[in-house]
């Protein structure tokens, strides 16, 4: 005849009150995983090629702070920082645009006599 074995109270995250009840209201706080990062790093280094150099900087320096708060842990403000990373990369390359643009029209009219 074999004795079941006895491993102990069965343990979960869940808190039970002294009535027995329990509350699942606690149930996986300890573990919530770390949103991805957005950054968007590698646009705004993209960005840097782009000949609005003021603005290429800021998209860069708000790309690096927006991974600073992530690895501090600050989730929120790493994505609000991300969002304007992207933001300022996206107007750094319409003006970037916009100045190849314009330099290639007065290049291509102006005529020598």
């Amino acid at each position: 005849m074999s004795v079941p074995i006895s491993l102990g109270p069965m343990r979960s995250n869940a808190k039970s009150s002294l009535n027995g009840s329990v509350d699942h209201s606690l149930v996986g706080e300890e573990s919530q995983e770390a949103p991805p990062m957005q950054s968007y790093l590698f646009l705004t280094i993209l960005t840097c090629f782009c000949p609005a150099y003021p603005v290429n900087i800021v998209a860069l320096v708000f790309s690096v702070l927006s991974r600073n708060s992530y690895y501090q842990g600050d989730y929120e403000g790493s994505r609000r920082l991300g969002r304007k990373a992207l933001h300022v990369a996206i107007a750094s390359i319409v003006i970037g645009l916009l100045i190849v643009i314009i330099f290639c029209i007065v290049h291509f009219t102006t005529m020598d006599f």
